[in-house]
């Protein structure tokens, strides 16, 4: 029971390690953005996308707030850990 109880645990931490991931803005794909910011869907990680290739690279969070209709304080707040830049 213990061991059965110990390997959950692991696989746990494991789960939570990669759900935690930090993303590179300035390379993650679409997909990879939508999947692993809260409240940026489909539509706003396709806005992100067209921002860096028409834009040159994010600088920061205040340039990605500013450069990306649909990103706003809540949005960088929210997700400010999971950033990378």
């Amino acid at each position: 029971m213990f061991k059965s109880f110990l390997a959950a645990l692991v696989g746990l931490g494991f789960t939570f390690a990669v759900w935690a991931a930090p993303v590179n803005v300035n390379s993650a794909s679409a997909e990879e953005l939508s999947e692993n910011l809260s409240g940026v869907g489909a539509t706003i990680a396709e806005r992100i996308v067209e921002a860096r290739e028409s834009g040159g690279p994010f600088k920061d969070a205040n340039d990605l707030q500013t450069r990306v209709n649909g990103i706003g304080p809540a949005t960088i707040e929210r997700n400010k850990d999971d950033l990378q830049f």
